[in-house]
């Protein structure tokens, strides 16, 4: 099937102008923007959702669809038969749809989780969330010195020679912050695979007016289905603040709410939007000239492994992106929601340290990490772990992906199935173990609920990754990836989250929400009753005071070694200075 509108090969505005006078000098709050949030936390390696010809596949099935649903919506039991994919993989998709959606009102989104299927997807939302499934991410940049990154990590994986040209460390190591794509180089990379496909997600939503015959010019937008567009795109640097995408569009703005917009036709659409993107294009090309002809300036520089307290080391936020958490080492970091700017955060290369992210957030990244302990409040939409090894995450979410990790550790209180993709070996989970005093407060605010917890039922896809095309060569054959185990009852122990901030931050929370399985219940209360024993023996021992004192001396002296060997002493020192 030709496309109904034939995408133009270059970014400069076709011969029909829109807006034949467009500003040289954007005001950045003017600029397009891609939505980040679907490239980053909405792809699915499942091979059966995506498609050679997307359009060709996706405009029958979205017909079939709206034949068949008088609502416009769609649930799991009819995407597992238009799809041929089992009822787990079409739940999948509903829910990862709905994490990343733009609008929190869709009824998809509101939807409490045993009423996800119910409510269903928009269609149109669906196919545009289909679509983007053929998308690639942007590779890393090769590391000048690959002889420094040879010999990180032993090759013990059974796919290491084809799949996993890099283990985790490899592959965090040989593509350090200045050599992994940087915000703006991804932000480019999506905006060119939109202006590459726009004409074919333009056709998607588009519809033919009545009485014309097939072409270009009878296809035409109305305002609601252009509405749909704002799942990919978004108006100035923090996105459209509640206001319509069609209030930016010359051809929908100020149009009166109490008469239905008039349909605009897709190709007029179409060039404006190229327009739009051109010159988002163009602006991020000036700005990043002058990096890459002068010194670079001290925010794109990496940030130094610090190996002391982390006093200097402060998230970076951007105007409209996450917050960063970057090369933290050997040290403990607290941030609580004032100091993060934003709902989102992105902890980066951080190793040997433990971190504190007690705030409500709707997303979280953490990403080549190596023996670290992260603590992530609570997460609404979805928290992303990736590259790491030996790390210990703690979190409250509604749902986590795991992928490309290696001996690490989830705590989870999690709302839906842990998703595992990628190259992982040796992964554990856990019922969530902590608590801090606005935990359930943040939980509420981001509608993660304490009743609902899946930790123990991790759904593995495949080993590799379609979007990826450094693990994803010609003709490699995919199989399941390697699922986590549970961890052993009697391993689990709470993990205790000082109070630092005393009456600033205080809270309801006195307890773990998340009630804990009977057998790790009753496991922990066998515990603390030896324990108790073991203390009663202690004071009860027929010893003279002075041998009492010389045992517990030998105590501290055990304990403090402890300390200094696990590490945990450099804690201890950091908290205090903070």
């Amino acid at each position: 099937m030709s496309d109904p509108i034939e995408p133009t090969t270059s970014s400069s505005s076709s011969t029909r102008d829109p807006n034949p006078n467009p500003n040289p000098n954007p005001n950045p709050v003017s600029l397009i923007h891609p939505r980040r949030e679907p490239f980053e936390h909405g792809l699915l390696p499942i091979s059966k959702l995506i498609f050679t010809d997307p359009t060709q596949t996706l405009i029958p099935l979205k017909q079939t669809l709206l034949s068949n649903s008088p609502n416009l919506r769609v649930n799991s039991a009819a995407l597992s038969e238009s799809l041929q994919i089992s009822h787990d993989h079409a739940r999948l998709v509903l829910d990862t749809l709905a994490s990343v959606l733009h609008s929190d009102s869709d009824p998809l989104v509101r939807s409490k989780l045993a009423e996800i299927d119910s409510a269903g997807a928009d269609i149109h939302d669906l196919v545009l969330f289909l679509y983007i499934q053929s998308y690639k991410k942007l590779l890393p940049r090769t590391h000048k010195d690959s002889a420094s990154v040879a010999d990180v990590w032993p090759s013990t994986s059974a796919f290491d020679g084809y799949l996993s040209a890099l283990s985790p460390l490899q592959l965090v190591r040989s593509n350090s912050r200045r050599f992994m794509p940087s915000q703006t180089d991804e932000e480019a990379h999506q905006l060119s695979y939109l202006q590459k496909h726009l004409a074919n997600i333009l056709s998607l939503l588009a519809e033919p007016v009545e009485g014309e015959g097939e072409g270009e010019e009878s296809l035409v937008l109305t305002m609601e289905r252009f509405e749909h567009l704002g799942f990919l795109i978004q108006f100035g640097d923090k996105g459209s603040e509640g206001i319509p995408l069609s209030q930016y569009a010359p051809f929908f703005a100020n149009s009166d709410p109490d008469m239905p917009a008039v349909p605009v036709p897709a190709t007029q659409v179409h060039d404006w939007l190229l327009q739009n993107i051109a010159s988002a294009l163009e602006h991020i090309s000036e700005r990043a000239a002058p990096k890459e002809n002068g010194p670079p300036s001290a925010s794109d520089q990496d940030v130094a492994m610090a190996d002391a307290c982390p006093t200097s080391v402060k998230a970076s936020p951007s105007a409209r992106g996450p917050s960063f958490i970057e090369g933290i080492s050997k040290s403990s970091l607290v941030k609580q929601a004032s100091d993060l700017k934003g709902p989102s955060v992105k902890v980066l290369n951080c190793h040997d340290s433990v971190i504190y992210l007690l705030a409500p957030l709707r997303y979280a990244t953490i990403y080549g990490c190596s023996d670290a302990t992260i603590v992530v409040g609570a997460v609404g939409k979805a928290i992303r772990v990736e590259h790491c090894e030996r790390v210990h995450v703690i979190t409250a979410a509604k749902r986590i992906c795991i992928a490309n990790c290696r001996e690490c550790a989830f705590f989870l209180g999690v709302n839906q199935r842990p998703l595992i993709v990628g190259d992982n070996h040796k992964l554990q989970v856990a019922p969530y173990n902590t608590f801090y005093s606005q935990l359930e407060e943040h939980m509420n605010e981001v509608g993660v609920e304490a009743t609902i917890n899946r930790w123990d039922e991790p759904l593995a896809l495949g080993v590799v990754d379609p979007h990826d095309s450094l693990s994803h060569p010609a003709g490699v054959s995919d199989v399941q990836a390697e699922t986590a185990t549970r961890l052993e009852p009697d391993q689990l122990t709470n993990f205790l989250i000082p109070d630092w901030f005393g009456g600033e931050s205080s809270g309801s929370t006195k307890d773990n929400p998340f009630p804990l399985p009977d057998i790790y219940l009753a496991s922990q209360q066998r515990n603390q009753k030896n324990l108790g024993e073991v203390k009663q023996l202690l004071r009860e021992a027929p010893l003279e005071e002075n041998r009492k004192r010389e045992l517990s001396s030998a105590l501290h002296v055990y304990f403090k070694d402890w300390l200094y060997a696990s590490g945990n002493i450099r804690q201890l020192y950091c908290l205090q200075g903070d």
